[in-house]
């Protein structure tokens, strides 16, 4: 409508200066006024179109310009281990912060290039920081899990900055094209360094981020998983502490949810290599929840990787720390309820091993004993039993005849009992024939113990029949030198 109305304007005005008789060089005449009462079509509009524009852009700059001076006053950043220091400008940055927040809650429109470089900087500056260094200590895992948590003195302002950084991650008016630039690979791997923040509430925050991050900025997803994969083999092998295992567990708990079957090589991957060992470190009862909920989802998408899971908890089985093999039984309980028959079968020989190495164990506080007793309790952990009983009683028959024999704790004597009835129900041949073997073993024991006893007590009688002790010899020392006398006194020769 704007150009035909332009175009009459112009074709008036060329009629009207060729009909006013002027020549080739005289100035054009000017067209007469077009009322809106002659032409209603042409005359409606009667603002030029440049106007509106500049209008709509002036507008646009103010909002930028605002937003952009309030986002560099909080670019400041100040120091709060002293409450009192500059405590006015403390309290007007944290209401520009909170305007802030508000702000793009509130946002109708998207916000520009400028606007979204300007945030992710000042999300930088307040954010990202290093850590003091950790005083390690000489104390047990137990003992460190009962520390009282650290809380960031200046978590009065973080607190508002990252929640303006949630809702600009999942603010609709960012465009992710735009923001990726700047959310990119420096900016994800500082932010996960957080994770190792000594104030929970951080961690927190950080959590539902990183999860935000990671569902929004596709493009990111492969990054992420490698720099995570990368912080649990740091903490595995090298630095033995970190304060965020968990919240990133919590995090990938939910991203393996929703990865596609069949599973992809990289993720089968990062369950063997980065989620498996996270068992050896000794506070692995502070995420096992955790990392018990992530392995379970890999069994779920892909029930094959059961006899992957087991023999990595075979791999990674404690010896010595009892409660720490009291955590492995109950994670075991909670594999084998997913495992099929197939993977069952696999691994069911080292695994009974295991289990009849816990059935005799003697701990006073832990009963490592009674908690792999209980595994006979799971109905589908026994169908499988029962249906393997020839291959599994021989093997843990053994144990169960020495703890009915020889256990110290009589709860654990009662559930030993209640495990042997049940395999006499089972199969009661089976289990005679067990039986039968077990005493043959038993006496080619004690056959061998003894024979190995003759043996030592006839080397000792040998050994002390053949020692002679000898009479002391006078040393005898060689006359062509003769000695000189005791009151001679020793001098170093001399060269001339």
């Amino acid at each position: 409508m704007w150009k035909q109305f332009i175009g009459k304007l112009t074709w008036k005005s060329m009629k009207s200066s060729s009909g006013g008789g002027g020549g080739v060089g005289s100035p054009p005449a000017k067209p007469p006024p077009v009322s809106p009462r002659e032409n209603g079509a042409a005359g409606k509009p009667d603002v030029s179109p440049p106007t509106p524009t500049g209008g709509a852009g002036a507008e646009v700059r103010s909002r930028e310009d605002a937003f952009m001076e309030k986002v560099n006053i909080c670019c400041e950043v100040f120091d709060f281990s002293d409450r009192g220091k500059d405590s006015p400008e403390k309290e007007r940055k944290r209401q520009v912060l909170m305007s802030l927040v508000d702000c793009i809650g509130a946002a109708e429109e998207p916000l520009t290039e400028v606007m979204i470089s300007a945030c992710v900087r000042m999300f930088a500056i307040n954010l990202f920081r290093v850590f003091p260094p950790k005083v390690r200590s000489g104390t047990t895992a137990s003992e460190t899990e009962e520390d009282e948590p650290f809380f960031d003195p200046s978590w009065y302002h973080l607190q508002v900055v990252y929640e303006f950084l949630l809702r600009f991650v999942t603010s609709p008016f960012v465009d992710p094209k735009v923001a990726r630039k700047y959310v990119d690979s420096s900016f994800v791997s500082k932010l996960l360094d957080l994770f190792d923040s000594d104030d929970p509430r951080e961690r927190d925050c950080l959590k539902t981020i990183l999860h935000r991050i990671y569902g929004k900025f596709m493009g990111n997803r492969p990054f992420i998983r490698k720099a995570v994969s990368n912080i649990f083999y740091r903490f595995v092998f090298e630095t033995d502490h970190h304060n965020g295992i968990a919240e990133l567990l919590e995090v990938f708990g939910s991203v393996i949810s929703g990865f596609a079957k069949p599973l992809k090589e990289e993720h089968k991957l990062f369950l063997w290599k980065a989620l498996i060992p996270l068992h050896k470190p000794k506070t692995v009862g502070v995420y096992l929840p955790q990392l018990t909920y992530c392995i379970t989802q890999f069994i779920e998408k892909e029930p094959k990787l059961a006899g992957t899971v087991i023999r990595g908890l075979l791999k990674f089985w404690p010896v010595t720390n009892s409660q720490k093999e009291m955590m492995f039984l109950g994670e075991l309980e909670e594999v084998l309820e997913l495992t099929d028959m197939a993977e069952f079968q696999k691994c069911m020989v080292p695994l009974f091993r295991r289990i009849a190495s816990c059935l005799n164990s003697s701990h006073f506080q832990e009963a490592v004993a009674e908690r792999a007793l209980f595994l006979w309790n799971n109905e589908h952990l026994f169908d499988m039993i029962s249906q393997n009983r020839r291959v599994i009683l021989p093997i843990i028959y053994p144990a169960l005849e020495r703890n009915t024999r020889w256990h110290w704790n009589q709860s654990v004597l009662n559930v030993t009992m209640n495990v042997r009835k049940m395999f006499l129900d089972m199969d009661e041949k089976l289990l005679l024939a067990c039986q039968s073997n077990f005493q043959e073993e038993e006496e080619k024991r004690a056959a061998t113990e003894e024979r190995r006893k003759l043996i030592w007590e006839q080397l000792e009688r040998s050994a002390s029949g053949a020692y002679q002790p000898q009479p002391h010899q006078p040393v005898i020392t060689d006359t062509s030198f003769p000695a000189p006398p005791s009151s001679a006194l020793l001098v170093a020769p001399t060269v001339t």
